[in-house]
C-alpha cells in the first residue's frame, strides 16, 4: 500500500488522556515534562483537562469526558490530523464503562500512525525524542485504493442482488 507524508510541525498536538486511577502519575509526569509540554499545543479530555489546565498553568483545550464522548472527539481529530501524539495512562486492571471508545481511540492512533504512549515510560522515551522539536513527516498509508476497492467491491454486490 503506497504511504502519504503527513507533516508535524515543531510544536506538537498532543492529547492527553488518563483513567482515574491514572490521573495523578500523569499529573506528576505532566508537572516534571510542563516546560517541554508548555510550547506544544495540548488537548485533553474532561476532569484530566481541568487538573492539567490548573495545576500547569498551561492552556489546555478541553474536550468532554471519556466516557461522554471524550475519546471518540480525540479519535475523530486524530483521524482530522489535528492530534500528531497521544499520551493515555491507561488502566489495564480497572474495567472501564467506555472500553469499546478506548479500544477505538488506541486502533485510529494505529490507524493513523500516530505516536501513543501508554505509561510514564514510553511517555518520557517520546517526549524526550530528538523528533519532537523538529518537523517530522508521519508516513500514513493512502488509504484511497482501499476506499475505492470497498466502493466498488459494494457496487458489485448490489448488480449481483439486482440479478437475483
Amino acid at each position: 500500500m503506497p504511504h502519504i507524508k503527513v507533516p508535524m510541525e515543531h510544536d506538537k498536538k498532543i492529547a492527553l488522556v488518563a483513567h482515574d486511577n491514572k490521573k495523578r502519575d500523569l499529573l506528576e509526569w505532566a508537572k516534571f515534562n510542563r516546560d517541554l509540554l508548555a510550547h506544544h499545543q495540548i488537548y485533553a479530555t474532561g476532569t484530566t483537562g481541568k487538573i492539567l489546565e490548573r495545576e500547569l498553568n498551561i492552556k489546555v483545550i478541553k474536550l468532554k469526558s471519556g466516557p461522554l464522548g471524550g475519546d471518540q472527539q480525540i479519535g475523530a481529530k486524530i483521524v482530522e490530523n489535528e492530534i500528531d501524539f497521544l499520551i493515555f495512562f491507561w488502566d489495564p486492571l480497572e474495567p472501564q464503562p467506555h472500553d469499546p471508545d478506548v479500544k477505538a481511540l488506541l486502533r485510529m492512533a494505529v490507524v493513523w500512525n500516530i505516536p501513543i504512549a501508554n505509561n510514564r515510560s514510553s511517555a518520557d522515551f517520546m517526549i524526550s525524542s530528538p523528533l519532537m522539536d523538529s518537523p517530522y513527516d508521519r508516513l500514513v498509508p493512502d488509504y484511497e485504493d482501499y476506499v475505492v476497492r470497498e466502493i466498488h467491491l459494494g457496487v458489485e454486490d448490489d448488480l449481483e442482488e439486482e440479478k437475483e
